[in-house]
């Protein structure tokens, strides 16, 4: 039996790099990490209130000594992770990325909790112990490195804790859908009164829970908040956005950093929006017209609700 340990979560973001004989850049976990031996994808933590796209391109730099450019968003996964020797169980939400090397010289480092880095074929790393996550990045089975938990501890999706500058802070990853009906309806949501953002109009879509794939939660939080079914189609990107003094129902300033993978979802049969989490963060949903979307001045709607529409090209 996994033994009871403290949930925790966090962001991270990894690279995918190939170079011009199609080997995949790895890293290998030293016997300062929790499973040393074993082989991912360089990257790691996302700091509260980065942008992912930076986290990537320093952890790769810090890792391996080479500089890479983000050249786009391969997936979005997550998976929990049992670390006894720490006690803690931890649900990482893992942002993937296509990256090429601008420069610099391979490295090995020697007293970190990454000590090689290698170009590998993917034979070669078919034969290597991989993090699950980096199998499943380089369509890759592998045997399972990472002890997990029978089943999810119990944890908010929303969490806040004091950081070193005397404010709370949280940062949270969540899902949202850009979903249309076969009429070029857009679904939309409107924020509630007291929550940051009231007002705006925002997309369906919210926190993951602990455990939980940001596919599966995105269908979940479209039924909840707005009674539609939906079939995701492709993801679209990912926004990172940090509100430093956010106020929200809590009633006192936090430090808020969001990181929100948004997708394109199709409803085939929309039906009568219905809000369900009555008195939640969601005040109202319509299915709205293109033109209609269109016309909204932007200070009318959410960051992330803009970045999407954009990263759509429907607006």
């Amino acid at each position: 039996m996994t033994p009871a340990l403290e949930p925790l979560r966090r962001i991270a973001a990894y690279a995918v790099c190939t170079d011009v004989d199609g080997r995949v850049l790895l890293v290998r976990a030293s016997s300062r990490s929790g499973t040393p031996g074993v082989w991912s994808l360089p990257g790691g933590a996302v700091d509260h209130g980065e942008d992912p796209n930076h986290t990537v391109v320093r952890e790769t730099a810090a890792e391996t000594g080479l500089s890479v450019s983000v050249a786009g968003l391969a997936d979005v996964l997550a998976d929990m992770r049992s670390m006894p020797h720490r006690g803690v169980t931890i649900h990482t939400d893992r942002l993937i990325y296509r990256v090429s090397v601008r420069g610099g010289t391979l490295v090995d480092r020697v007293g970190h909790p990454t000590d090689l880095a290698r170009w590998t074929s993917l034979e070669e790393a078919a034969k290597l112990r991989l993090r699950p996550f980096t199998a499943a990045a380089l369509g890759l089975d592998a045997e399972a490195a990472d002890l997990r938990p029978e089943e999810a501890p119990d944890f908010p999706s929303f969490y806040a804790y004091p950081g070193p500058d005397g404010l709370h802070r949280a940062q949270r990853f969540a899902a949202y859908a850009i979903a249309t009906d076969p009429y070029d309806n857009i679904l939309l949501t409107r924020i509630a009164p007291g929550y940051p953002g009231e007002g705006r109009w925002h997309l369906p879509g919210g926190g993951t829970d602990y455990g939980e794939q940001p596919g599966t939660a995105l269908i979940r939080e479209l039924v909840e908040e707005t009674g539609q079914r939906g079939r995701i189609i492709e993801l679209l990107g990912v926004a990172s956005h940090r509100d430093a003094a956010s106020l929200g129902p809590e009633g006192y300033p936090i430090d808020w950093h969001g990181v929100r993978a948004f997708y394109r979802v199709v409803v085939e049969r929309p039906t009568e929006v219905r809000v369900g989490d009555v008195g939640g963060s969601t005040s109202e949903a319509c299915w709205m017209g293109l033109k209609g979307v269109r016309e909204l001045p932007e200070e009318a709607l959410t960051e992330v609700t803009a970045d999407a529409l954009r990263a759509a090209a429907l607006i």
